[in-house]
C-alpha cells in the first residue's frame, strides 16, 4: 500500500465483504433503469400517509402538485405531457414551464404515483412534492447555471469574433497561412468549451427528445452544433476549407440568452401565487403550548393564535373572539368580527383577542391552497395561439431535417466540396427558435407587465379574447378604490354636559386609544397621536371597540352600541346616530364626536370606467361590502350596477 489511508481503506472494503465489485470481467456492466434505492424512494410516495402531505383526494381521482427538475423550455413539457396521457389511468396532467410544475391528476385504481413517477425519472426529468422553500432553491440553481453557462458563451463570442474578423481578410488574400491556422487553432480553444458546457442543455433536451421518438427544436439545434464543430475542426486540422467558431459560439449564445430572458419574464409573471403561500405561518402554536411545523397539522388539531399572528390553517373558532384581518383573502380593508363556532382561513391575520381553534382543513384542501392551485392551472393553461405554434414547430423541425437532408444529396451531387455547409447554413437558418420562443415569450412579457400594473390574468386565453369582452364585472377595493381605509369626517356632538371639545383634542384621544388596537381602522388614525394625551389604563372589548381611563374620566371608542352601552337614554341616543359615521367616542358614557371612514375612490378609475362604457363594454361593480358604501362608489359613476357577494363566492363568478 502506497499510504496507511489507503490501507485502511482496502481493510475496510474487505471487511464489508464489497471484494466482488472490484472483481476483473471482461464484459461492461449492466446498466439498471434506475437505481435501486431511488426506485425505492418513489414507491413510498404510494402510502397513504405520505401522500396526505400533498396529493388532494378528489371523488374517484387523486391531483398532486409536483416539483420538476430539469424542464426548461416548451418542448420539456410537451414531451412530459405526452408521455404520461399514454398511460391507463391518467386524468390529466398539465406542465408549467414557468413555476417547473406539473398538476397531476390520475386513478388510483388504474395506476400508481410511484408508476407515473418513474415515467417522468426515465425520460430525463426529477418529479418530487412540490414544496415552495425546495421550488425557490430549484430556482436560484437553474439560473445560477444558466449564469454560468451564459457568461461562458458571451465570453467565448467576444474572443472568437475578434478572431474571426481577423480570418475574414483572407478574402484580400492578405492573411499569411501559418498565421490564417494558429487563429484558427485559437478559435477552437474558444469554442471547445461553449459547444461542451454552455450548449450542453440542447443536447440533453434533444437526446431527451429523441428516446421517446419525437422531434423538438432542440434537434435540429444540436445537430447544427455539432456538425459544424466536427466540420470546422476537421478543417482547422487538415488546413483546408471553412470553420464556423464564430457561428457556434454567437448561436449558443443567443439561443441561452433568449431562454434565461424567457425563465425570469415567467417567473415574474408567476410570484405572486409564490408570495400567496409566504403569508401561511411557518409554525403553528398547539393548545398545549408546543410548537408544530404548520405544514403537519391535521384535521382536529388545537391551535391557539395570539393578536397580531398570521393563522396557521383553515379552522373554526371553539374559543375566543376577535377580529379578523382577510383583506390578504377579499381585499376588503375591514376587519371582520369571528367568534365562536365561526370559520377562519390560513394566511389571515388575527386582530385583538385571543383565539382557540379547531383544524378543520389540511394545507393541501385550505382556502389559500385553493387560490394558488386556481393561479397555476390559470398560468399552466396555454391559449389557442401558443398551442397552434408549439404542434407548428414539430412538424416544422421534421421539415427542416428533410429538407436539410435534400440539400445535401442535390448538393452533393454537384458540388460535393461544399455540400456539408450549404446543408450546414440550412440547418441554422432554418431553426424554429422564434416560432418556438417568440409565443410565449411575447404572452409572458405582455402577463408580466400587467402583473406590474396589478391585473392579474387568471386564464390564458384572455389576451386572445379581449376583444369580444361586452360585460365586465370589476372589483371595487383595490380597484375602483385604493384598498386603504382614511378618516375622511370628523363631526364633534355637544355632550348634555356642555363641554365643547376642540377637534385636534378629540383625535389625539382618539389616536391614543386607538393604539393599542391592531385593525386597519386604527392605522387610520396613526397620524393623531399625542402621547400628552396617553391613557393610565386601556381595555380591549373584541368585537366592540377600546375603552381606557384617564384623570377620572372613562373613555370609549367604536361602535355606537358600544360607547353608550352604560348611558340612560340608550335608545334615544342610538336612534339619533348618523349610520354614515362608523367609529364613535364617548366620556363618561355620553357622545363626544363621530368619525366617518372610507376607502377613497383612486383618481383614475374614473377615466377608466369612461373608457370602457366609451367601448360599448357594460360593467358592473362586485363588493363584499355594505349597502352604503357600496352606493357611494356606484353613484360616482352615473348609478353603475353593483352586486355585493360573499368573499368565498367570488371565485364562481365567471372570469
Amino acid at each position: 500500500m502506497c499510504c496507511p489511508g489507503c490501507e485502511a481503506v482496502a481493510q475496510t472494503i474487505v471487511a464489508s465483504g464489497l471484494t466482488s465489485y472490484y472483481e476483473f470481467r471482461t464484459a461492461p456492466a449492466e446498466k439498471a433503469e434506475l437505481v435501486p434505492q431511488q426506485l425505492q424512494s418513489l414507491l413510498l410516495y404510494d402510502h397513504e400517509d405520505i401522500q396526505q402531505e400533498f396529493v388532494r383526494d378528489n371523488a374517484n381521482h387523486k391531483e398532486a402538485s409536483l416539483s420538476l427538475d430539469g424542464v426548461s423550455c416548451a418542448a420539456c413539457a410537451w414531451l412530459i405531457e405526452k408521455q404520461l396521457k399514454r398511460e391507463a389511468g391518467v386524468i390529466n396532467i398539465r406542465v408549467n414551464t414557468t413555476t417547473h410544475r406539473a398538476l397531476l391528476v390520475w386513478d388510483p385504481e388504474q395506476t400508481k404515483l410511484s408508476h407515473l413517477l418513474n415515467i417522468i425519472h426515465q425520460l430525463g426529468y426529477k418529479a418530487a412534492p412540490f414544496e415552495a422553500d425546495a421550488q425557490e432553491q430549484l430556482y436560484h440553481r437553474t439560473m445560477k447555471n444558466y449564469l454560468y453557462r451564459l457568461g461562458i458563451a458571451g465570453i467565448a463570442t467576444m474572443q472568437v469574433m475578434m478572431l474571426a474578423v481577423a480570418l475574414y481578410f483572407e478574402i484580400f488574400g492578405d492573411l499569411d497561412a501559418e498565421f490564417k491556422n494558429y487563429l484558427r487553432w485559437v478559435s477552437l480553444i474558444f469554442a471547445t468549451p461553449v459547444l461542451l458546457y454552455s450548449a450542453l442543455p440542447f443536447y440533453l433536451n434533444a437526446w431527451r427528445n429523441l428516446r421517446a421518438r419525437t422531434l423538438g427544436m432542440d434537434v435540429p439545434v444540436s445537430i447544427a452544433l455539432l456538425f459544424a464543430y466536427v466540420a470546422s475542426l476537421y478543417a482547422t486540422v487538415m488546413e483546408k476549407g471553412e470553420v464556423f467558431f464564430e457561428s457556434i459560439s454567437m448561436f449558443t449564445f443567443f439561443l441561452l440568452l433568449g431562454r434565461f430572458l424567457e425563465m425570469r419574464a415567467r417567473r415574474q409573471a408567476a410570484a405572486a401565487s409564490a408570495n400567496l403561500l409566504k403569508l401561511v405561518p411557518a409554525m403553528a402554536t398547539l393548545a398545549d403550548g408546543s410548537q408544530v411545523a404548520a405544514k403537519t397539522l391535521k384535521i382536529g388539531d388545537v391551535v391557539t393564535v395570539l393578536p397580531g399572528e398570521s393563522l396557521p390553517a383553515d379552522g373554526e373558532i371553539v374559543q375566543g373572539e376577535t377580529a379578523i384581518d382577510e383583506s390578504m383573502l377579499t381585499g376588503e380593508p375591514m376587519p371582520v368580527s369571528r367568534s365562536v363556532g365561526d370559520n377562519v382561513f390560513a394566511g389571515t391575520i388575527n386582530g385583538d383577542g385571543n383565539i382557540t381553534l379547531r383544524v378543520t382543513q389540511d394545507r393541501n384542501n385550505s382556502l389559500i391552497s385553493n387560490i394558488v392551485r386556481l393561479q397555476d392551472e390559470a398560468q399552466s393553461s396555454k391559449p389557442k395561439v401558443a398551442e397552434i405554434a408549439d404542434i407548428v414547430a414539430r412538424y416544422f423541425v421534421a421539415a427542416i431535417l428533410v429538407i436539410s437532408a435534400c440539400t445535401w444529396f442535390y448538393w452533393y451531387q454537384h458540388r460535393p466540396e461544399d455540400a456539408l455547409w450549404i446543408t450546414l447554413a440550412v440547418l441554422v437558418a432554418t431553426c424554429p427558435c422564434a416560432l418556438s420562443l417568440a409565443t410565449p415569450t411575447a404572452l409572458t412579457c405582455s402577463t408580466s407587465s400587467l402583473g406590474r400594473l396589478g391585473i392579474l390574468l387568471r386564464r390564458g386565453h384572455v389576451l386572445e379574447t379581449l376583444c369580444n369582452v361586452n360585460q365586465l364585472v370589476i372589483d371595487k377595493t383595490g380597484t375602483l378604490t385604493e384598498g386603504n381605509v382614511r378618516l375622511i369626517d370628523t363631526h364633534l356632538v355637544t355632550p348634555q354636559s356642555h363641554m365643547r371639545w376642540e377637534e385636534a383634542d378629540v383625535l389625539a384621544t382618539a389616536a391614543e386609544l386607538e393604539r393599542f388596537a391592531n385593525h386597519p381602522i386604527a392605522r387610520a388614525f396613526g397620524g393623531y397621536r399625542n402621547s400628552a394625551y396617553q391613557f393610565e389604563q386601556v381595555e380591549n372589548v373584541i368585537g366592540s371597540g377600546l375603552k381606557g381611563w384617564r384623570q377620572g374620566q372613562e373613555w370609549r371608542i367604536g361602535k355606537a352600541e358600544f360607547v353608550l352601552a352604560e348611558h340612560p337614554d340608550y335608545d334615544a341616543q342610538l336612534a339619533n346616530c348618523d349610520e354614515r359615521y362608523q367609529v364613535w367616542l364617548s366620556c363618561d358614557h355620553e357622545l363626544v364626536a363621530a368619525f366617518m371612514l372610507d376607502d377613497p375612490i383612486r383618481e383614475d378609475s374614473a377615466e377608466l370606467i369612461k373608457q370602457f362604457r366609451a367601448a360599448g363594454i357594460h360593467v358592473t361593480m362586485l363588493t363584499g361590502d355594505h349597502s352604503s358604501a357600496a352606493h357611494t362608489v356606484a353613484n360616482a359613476w352615473a348609478s353603475m350596477n353593483w352586486l355585493r357577494v360573499l368573499p368565498r363566492r367570488e371565485t364562481g363568478l365567471p372570469s
